[in-house]
């Protein structure tokens, strides 16, 4: 027999083994795509965002350029050396905006000759700055920014013109805050920044965040690539999406942090809820395994027990049979010799009473002799007599019988012995019990049997409790005969039902009254078991099925 606990052990074990995994399995995969998905498209949106603001800064920085060489196409060389129209011109354009801050002529030998704005750079000469190299080679010029001059840092715009084979440069200065606050705009949540840097790594804007650490930078800087490229880094003690994106117009990359944290948020939040969800679901699953782990164990005990129920009885019933083919061969043997010793004492007797020989100073011992072998040629006759009843398995006569009538009919015979020895007599019996369908005969020999082996039990002063009550479960009617006696150790419980085993003194019992109780009980369709304790008594319950259209089988029937 498997024990319990580890049978338990070993359902609870293979049920989470077979569930658990599985649903591990399953959260961990559909977690993980889920994961990579939601990371590749914040990646994606990333990469998006920055090249539409790539764009933007691109086409602002276009239109600067447009704004210029418009002004440069659009008015001769004698209007924009006067310095009332370099006025005028400058105040119509920042109209639009405040984008530009000044506006310059610079003729071929890099006199600044004429200029309007808040700077008094009038007369400075600009021949040796590599800035106007540039722009005469190259006909238009961005700047990095430089502080230059005016002694903090701007950038300018520059366009080259040739007329009547002169060649000027008009130039313009960025306005700087204006640039800053547009780049800035661009960055994301509460932790993300934006900034401009060249190719030497210097910032070209100031970032939200100062401090940047240009080595975390540094792949994006290296090489000149196209579209956009993001890496992870570590920026402020932060973990940061950082996109970079080159500018068409200039050669300026285009930096864009994000904060990971922030952006894995809606992602987190879905793992920890993933996280509650399954263990509340794991929790679950235990607890059902562990309730029908339970069932499981309850059945399998009451399937064993009744199993173990079954097997006792089939040795019992195997016991039975031999000892009826035993006893059918022993009482045919037996009974013929009984006959002719029973036979030649009384006619020993009867010779002891005609003959002479009462004058015999041995007639009274020879007289004692013949009656004792009388007395024991009856009781082996008598035994002899039982063994063939027992044999010959004589089918029970059923009547309806009511079981509290039986009982006290009963033990009337016994009444007499028991007040003899002080043993007091108490009843529990349910009223109004069905009736069952049984040998009344039959079944008074085994209440006369078990009542006279609880008298035996007892000896003196005690107390013996005859009970019947109704057993709905089973559908039968249960007598209860208990007494206070000694009560059996359990060599002597695993022996009670063999035939002619008793723990009475030699001569005072045969050993076949419970293995004939057994006998009768079993051929009427109910079942006999006791339970005993040392130093605490014996009950025997007799159980037997009620009559068939009973109230009470009808009520148990619509129970069922």
């Amino acid at each position: 027999m498997l024990p319990s606990p580890s049978l338990r052990k070993s359902i609870v074990g293979t049920v989470l083994l077979f569930s658990f995994v599985p649903l591990f399995l399953l959260g961990w995969v559909v977690y993980g795509m889920f994961a990579s998905a939601y990371h590749a498209k914040v990646r994606d949106n990333l990469a998006i965002f920055a090249e539409d603001k790539r764009n933007a800064i691109d086409l602002f920085l276009r239109d600067q350029v447009a704004q210029l060489r418009v002004a440069a196409q659009s008015h001769s060389l004698a209007q924009l050396s006067s310095q009332e129209f370099m006025d005028r011109l400058l105040s119509i354009m920042q109209q639009g905006s405040q984008t530009i801050v000044d506006l310059g002529l610079i003729d071929d030998e890099g006199n600044h000759v004429v200029y309007s704005g808040p700077y008094n750079l009038r007369s400075i000469n600009y021949k040796n700055e590599e800035w106007f190299k540039i722009v005469r080679v190259r006909k238009l010029y961005i700047s990095d920014v430089f502080t230059g001059f005016r002694g903090f840092p701007h950038i300018i715009i520059a366009v080259s013109k040739q007329e009547n084979g002169r060649e000027w440069i008009l130039r313009a200065t960025i306005n700087s805050e204006i640039f800053d606050s547009f780049v800035r705009l661009i960055q994301i949540g509460k932790k993300g920044d934006a900034y401009i840097i060249n190719k030497k790594g210097e910032l070209q804007t100031n970032p939200r965040f100062s401090g940047k650490d240009v080595q975390v930078i540094r792949p994006l800087i290296d090489s000149k690539f196209s579209g956009v490229r993001i890496h992870e880094g570590i920026m402020h003690d932060n973990a940061v999406y950082i996109a970079g994106i080159w500018l068409q117009e200039k050669e300026w990359l285009v930096v864009i942090e994000e904060d990971k944290h922030s952006e894995l948020e809606p992602l987190l939040r879905t793992r920890t809820m993933t996280i509650l969800v399954s263990a509340g679901g794991l929790l679950c699953i235990l607890l059902g395994i562990l309730v029908v782990s339970r069932m499981i164990v309850v059945h399998q005990e009451r399937q064993e027990r009744e199993q173990a129920r079954l097997n006792e009885e089939l040795v019992q019933s195997s016991k039975m049979a031999a000892l009826g083919k035993l006893a059918a061969g022993v009482a045919h043997e037996v009974n013929n010799p009984l006959a002719v010793i029973r036979e030649q004492a009384g006619w020993i007797r009867d010779l002891l009473e005609e003959e002479d020989i009462q004058s015999s100073p041995n007639f009274q011992e020879l007289r004692d002799a013949v009656i004792k072998i009388e007395q024991h040629v009856e009781r082996a006759g008598s035994v002899v007599h039982r063994m063939l009843g027992f044999a010959r398995r004589m089918e029970p006569v059923r009547f309806d019988v009511s079981i509290p009538d039986l009982l006290r009919e009963t033990v009337v015979f016994l009444q007499n012995e028991m007040h003899f020895r002080n043993i007091q007599l108490k009843w529990d019996i349910e009223e109004d019990l069905p009736l069952v369908e049984t040998d009344p005969s039959q079944l008074q020999q085994v209440i006369l049997n078990i009542v006279d082996n609880a008298i035996d039990a007892i000896g003196k002063d005690g107390t013996i409790t005859l009970g019947a009550a109704y057993d709905a479960q089973s559908g039968c009617v249960c007598m209860h005969i208990r007494d206070d006696g000694p009560g059996m150790d359990k060599e002597i419980q695993a022996r009670v039902f063999d035939p002619f085993f008793t723990t009475k003194q030699v001569g005072e019992g045969t050993g076949l009254g419970l293995s004939i109780s057994y006998s009768i009980v079993t051929r009427l369709g109910g079942t006999i078991r006791f339970v005993s304790q040392p130093g605490e008594g014996t009950e025997f319950i007799i159980c037997l099925p009620v009559r068939r259209g009973s109230k009470a089988d009808d009520r148990h029937l619509g129970e069922k």
